[in-house]
């Protein structure tokens, strides 16, 4: 009699494969600013933010932070560490549908008197002076300020005399996912390709890259069917001016002369770029190396096929020789809801043992 194992069991191992697979997935890396920093910093949407500094007098109703852009502001709060430090993460939810454009993080520390005293009321979208009940400015709604402007008013609403509160700002730039491939030029067969080019993609994100023959077309047997090429994920590598760099090298001499095709992806990020490439002979002349034939002068010639059901086909090469091929009879192919049928008797079967 057979055992099978509880269903307990099998549902358990279930969810071990899928954890397995949903860790094994690659996560997009997350771009670190730090308030104060003056260099340009450009993001593509999807990418998470890491806003890090450190906050002296551990202030205990945390930091405010203000992120400001076009049409857009949301306002929280983060806790200081006990070493001052602090760490605000903008989530790729965050990012993933903002519009193209300039944003702004204000962090607002409290200082001596332990509370902020500007203030984001969410009912009204005003900036409001806790020391007076007065609104300041609207950042949020009808009549909003946008953008630099919502930024200017802000900072010189804290910076005001009576306002013991002070800040600190970072700005980056959020663009949609974009990658390109750098020109690459004709190759000679057996020739190393280094296939490069540029990303908004946050250091740290992958890329697939696929190289492909784009001249693929049926062949007789005698000739390599010119399905050769390559493919691997990359890694962005970190650039300057808002642009980082990706590499991929493949070798070409498994490469069957003629076009390629260069395909670029992001593995998380709706982003895609192609570009295309020759390989041309190696050999003198017109003579080419073909990959994946044992030599390259195999000929064939057929003078005559006659055909009989009951010898076979009989085919009469080029030489003396006569070939004749045995009589075949094929079998009808078994329906396939046939031998699932016939599974699952026998499980039954089984079961029932």
């Amino acid at each position: 009699m057979m055992h099978y194992p509880p269903a307990g069991n099998v549902c358990r191992a279930i969810c071990l494969v899928l954890l397995a697979i949903a860790f094994g997935i690659p996560c997009a890396t997350a771009i670190t600013l730090t308030p104060g920093s003056t260099a340009i910093t450009t993001i593509s949407q999807g990418d998470p933010v890491y806003i890090q500094g450190i906050a002296t007098g551990h202030p205990q109703v945390g930091l405010q932070i203000w992120f400001i852009g076009y049409n857009f502001v949301k306002v929280s709060t983060v806790q200081v560490n006990n070493d001052n430090t602090y760490e605000y993460e903008l989530q790729k939810s965050d990012t993933a549908n903002l519009a193209a454009g300039e944003y702004v993080v204000l962090i607002q520390h409290p200082m001596e008197n332990g509370r902020f005293d500007v203030v984001y009321d969410a009912s009204s979208g005003m900036v409001t002076n806790v020391q007076t009940s007065k609104p300041i400015f609207q950042i949020a709604g009808s009549g909003s300020l946008q953008s630099t402007g919502a930024v200017t008013a802000l900072m010189n609403a804290i910076g005001s005399q009576n306002i013991d509160d002070t800040f600190a700002i970072v700005t980056f730039y959020v663009s949609q996912p974009a990658t390109t491939i750098n020109p690459i030029g004709d190759l000679q067969q057996g020739e190393n390709i280094t296939i490069n080019g540029t990303t908004n993609l946050a250091a740290g994100d992958n890329l697939m890259v696929s190289v492909t023959s784009a001249s693929f077309t049926p062949t007789p047997k005698t000739e390599s069917s010119g399905v050769s090429g390559a493919g691997g994920m990359v890694t962005v590598m970190p650039g300057s001016g808002g642009q980082n760099t990706w590499s991929f090298t493949a070798d070409t001499s498994t490469f069957a002369p003629g076009d390629y095709l260069v395909t670029v992806s992001g593995v998380l990020q709706p982003v895609t770029a192609s570009a295309r490439f020759t390989v041309r002979c190696s050999g003198a002349g017109d003579t080419c190396s073909v990959p994946g034939l044992a030599s390259p002068d195999v000929t064939a010639a057929v003078t005559g096929v006659t055909l009989n059901s009951t010898t076979g086909v009989q085919v009469t090469p080029t030489g003396p020789a006569t070939t004749v091929l045995p009589a075949t009879t094929q079998s009808a192919p078994v329906p396939a809801a046939v031998c699932l049928a016939g599974v699952a008797a026998l499980l039954l079967l089984r079961r029932r043992t």
